[in-house]
């Protein structure tokens, strides 16, 4: 097959979860032996969405990548004021000044629809990831009826989620594809649609055991961090993330429950956590130390509020490690309860008595961190996601065909 993916920014240098998400599906089709092409912005930061790649086309591991100029990069007081009349405000706020928040928010690409209009035709599908931005948003209101087209709404139950603005628009697409059934029941329930659809999830790399000596490098990486037992948090250290409730119970955990234990945080800087003595912030690191990080870790928290899925969970099962998970997240606890390899939990009660019960009951710890490794290998190996997502495009093009 022939295939496009539209994306916000693309590239191994952009952190973020739907981009990562992707990259990962558009390299693997191409190693399967499809076409693939992807369009995208210049952007490497999604918080000015400033040029940064070359303009034109590159080839990225196979893909052909296709990098348009924004218009110019995020003016922060405008899209500031905008936001807070578009999401905050107590009555819905007028379509065309929706419109104007999301340009503003961006990337707004204004080559974009007429690439589309000229290449469009050429693909057997143009797959969009995901609901939130501009090139979702006008791409889709160009092609939909052109060529097959799917959307990958990466959806959470966030303010934007419920702007009038995206009622047609996920309407649009010949199709929908998920990663988790919370996703898709959030979609059906917020916009009433009736389309096909496919829960995938992400495929994840399950041939991941550490030697030794990586973990202890990445030990030795953490200055102070020595041989302490310590939890993990890996993703953007953000409060929409989690990240400051999470630093705020841990925290208090410390002060009720002194010891060695500590808290290792990696990720994009957003918002920096203060100085603790029992808190480490190495901030952004390879995929190596990474997995080193997980390895060596006691167990996983993944405080995010909102996720349409988490793929640094399903990691840390991978390296059969628990995992404590936002309850108040509808993804996380349903990743939770299906796999028995997480414990979910709301406000900081239930934090101090799940990480109790996983610092207390060894043989606790290990038994979920095998159901997470269990759960991983039937749902989440890359040849099963793949397989799935191949026969849903196959016969979205062939009954494009037919009709």
């Amino acid at each position: 097959m022939k295939l496009l993916f539209v994306v916000q920014r693309y590239g191994h240098e952009v952190a973020g979860g739907a981009e990562r998400c992707c990259l990962e599906f558009a390299t693997r089709l191409t190693g399967r032996g499809h076409h693939v092409e992807v369009l995208t912005s210049r952007a490497q930061s999604y918080q000015d969405w400033a040029d940064h790649y070359p303009e034109g086309a590159t080839d990225v591991d196979g893909v052909i990548v296709h990098r348009l100029s924004v218009d110019r990069p995020r003016e922060h007081e405008r899209f500031g004021q905008l936001n807070a009349r578009v999401l905050w405000t107590e009555h819905a706020a007028p379509l065309h000044m929706q419109h104007e928040w999301s340009r503003a928010q961006g990337p707004f690409l204004p080559e974009l629809p007429e690439w589309l209009r000229v290449h469009a035709r050429d693909f057997d599908a143009v797959i969009f990831y995901t609901y939130l931005y501009w090139p979702t948003w006008k791409g889709l209101e160009t092609v939909a009826g052109v060529v097959p087209t799917v959307l990958h709404p990466t959806a959470h139950d966030e303010s934007p989620l419920y702007l009038t603005m995206f009622d047609d628009m996920f309407h649009r697409p010949t199709a929908l594809g998920f990663l988790t059934e919370e996703e898709g029941e959030l979609v059906r329930r917020r916009f009433r649609v009736r389309q096909s659809s496919v829960v995938t999830g992400v495929g994840v790399e399950l041939d991941v055991a550490q030697p030794e000596a990586e973990v202890a490098a990445f030990r030795a990486s953490v200055s102070g961090l020595g041989n302490r037992p310590y939890l993990a948090f890996l993703g953007r250290i953000d409060p929409i993330k989690g990240s400051e409730e999470m630093l705020a119970f841990f925290a208090a955990y410390k002060d009720r429950h002194p010891g060695d234990l500590a808290l290792v945080v990696l990720g994009e800087k957003v918002k920096p956590p203060g100085a603790h003595p029992d808190v480490f912030v190495p901030g952004f690191v390879s995929e190596t130390r990474k997995h080193a990080a997980l390895a060596g870790s006691t167990a996983l928290i993944q405080p995010s509020f909102f996720e349409s899925f988490s793929i640094v969970l399903v990691e840390a099962w991978a390296h059969r490690k628990p995992a404590l998970v936002q309850g108040r997240c509808a993804v996380l606890a349903g990743q939770a309860r299906r796999s028995g390899g997480a414990l979910p939990y709301v406000g900081y009660a239930q934090f101090e008595a799940a990480l109790d019960m996983l610092l207390s009951d060894p043989e606790l710890a290990t038994a979920m961190g095998a159901a997470g490794r269990r759960y991983a290998e039937r749902w989440y190996h890359w040849d099963t996601v793949l397989d799935t997502y191949e026969a849903f495009l196959a016969e979205l093009a062939a009954h494009h065909e037919r009709s």
